[in-house]
């Protein structure tokens, strides 16, 4: 005679009276031996597996991934072969001369377990959660987004009892949570709410990958600046006056990384899967702020081929379209390398994110007036000079920090001896 019997979530130790599933072992149709482990559960306590008390066919689950189940209730039925004592657990199938035949008897034992199954508002998240510590998320007025950003110090990461509590403490303390501890309302109507443009959306989308794709590694370094500021402001007015255009100190590092690239040509790649391009064009992006706060990379191709004056002509025309959005689409594609002069906001240095497919970024911060010991024939003596940080990132897939170190040394070594007589 052919029987089937339900399998109930066993009694796992005081003060346990439910559990989430968290995985099924076995299928339906699968054959069962008695003992086989069948489904992986959770408890505030304890990761654990349910076997099977029977030998035979599982024919039907009762309870998905995530569900919370109470101690007792039925999560599988299996159809046995032999005769089985019927006791609260199993369930006697009538043959075809009763009432209900085999195919009607167990669905309405099917219905009943999924009426005793605990439905739960966790469906919105794919972290697994004890039954407890979602009870206290519920009591505590937690929320999902709050929920999965705890770090969980469970089995493969789960959140434990600790860990919420920990969570609930923490927030207390720094006022997140009023005094019945549920977490302060915000009220939105005060926010200003607003999504992303499409040119910030590329931006993030852009960064992300960057981030994902390069071994970022960051190299800082100090240069005296003096004589070349010095030389900027000697010539800055006579040659407003002769060209009108203004010399910014973008166009002269762009003209001093060009150099550095020739001797360094690897800081001039890009790379694809595990293939490194080295390029023959120094072609470079300079990162321009726009007026709506966003960011564009207009590009200088043949930078190391152009005078400073050309240099100096180039930059002012791509800033000045670049913020009237006039630039045309070929002038911010086919960059080999990147600077950006974040000292124009008075930042001292920065961490700049590599601009993909390129290996390298180079940030030039603000020159600042700073007592500096001058190293002389007669002896060393304390003097004022202009100081600016350095800040390389490149990619540590393919450029080692010995060769990103000595790139911004030999960009310091231009800046320093910086050829005072040179004429625009």
């Amino acid at each position: 005679m052919s029987n089937k019997v339900e399998i109930v979530l066993p009694k796992m130790g005081e003060s346990v009276d439910e559990a989430t599933i968290t995985g099924w072992l076995k299928n339906e149709g699968d054959f069962i031996n008695e003992d086989d482990l069948i489904v992986e559960i959770a408890t505030d306590k304890v990761d654990s597996e349910v076997p099977s008390e029977f030998s035979g066919i599982l024919v039907k689950k009762l309870c998905e991934v995530n569900d919370v189940i109470k101690v007792g209730d039925p999560i599988a039925v299996i159809e046995t072969e032999n005769e089985i004592k019927k006791n609260n657990t199993i369930l006697e199938i009538k043959d075809s001369s009763k009432e209900n035949t085999d195919e009607d008897r167990p669905l309405e034992y099917i219905e009943k377990a999924e009426k005793i199954i605990d439905t739960n508002d966790f469906e919105l998240t794919e972290r697994i959660y004890s039954p407890l510590v979602k009870n206290i998320s519920k009591k505590e007025g937690i929320s999902f987004a709050e929920l999965d950003s705890i770090i969980g110090s469970g089995k493969n990461g789960r959140v434990t009892k600790k860990d919420i509590l920990n969570y609930i403490s923490e927030n207390k303390s720094k006022g997140g949570f009023d005094n019945k501890s549920h977490p302060a309302l915000v009220d939105n109507s005060l926010n200003e709410i607003k999504e992303m443009s499409r040119m910030e959306k590329l931006i993030s989308d852009h960064m992300i990958s960057s981030k994902q794709k390069s071994a970022h590694v960051q190299a800082f370094i100090e240069a005296d600046i003096t004589n070349l500021f010095k030389w900027r402001e000697k010539n800055k007015i006579v040659f407003l006056k002769r060209e009108n255009e203004k010399i910014t100190f973008t166009p002269i590092f762009i003209s001093i990384v060009a150099q550095a690239l020739r001797e360094f040509p690897l800081l001039n790649s890009s790379v694809e899967d595990y293939t490194v391009i080295k390029k023959k064009s120094i072609n470079i992006g300079m990162a321009t702020a726009l007026n709506d706060g966003n960011l564009i990379v207009p590009v200088i191709k043949n930078a190391d081929q152009l005078s400073l004056l050309g240099l100096v002509k180039k930059v002012n025309d791509l800033s000045e379209r670049s913020r009237s959005g006039q630039l045309k689409p070929d002038e911010v594609k086919g960059g080999t390398y990147t600077v950006s002069n974040v000292g124009v906001f008075d930042t001292l240095m920065g961490t700049p994110i590599i601009n993909q497919p390129q290996v390298g970024i180079l940030a030039f911060g603000a020159i600042n007036k700073k007592p500096s010991v001058i190293e002389t024939d007669g002896g060393d003596f304390i003097g004022i000079r202009h100081k600016i940080y350095l800040s390389h990132s490149f990619d540590h897939r393919i450029v080692n920090g010995a060769i990103g170190g000595l790139f911004i040394k030999r960009i310091k070594e231009l800046i320093e001896n910086w050829n005072s007589s040179i004429t625009i």
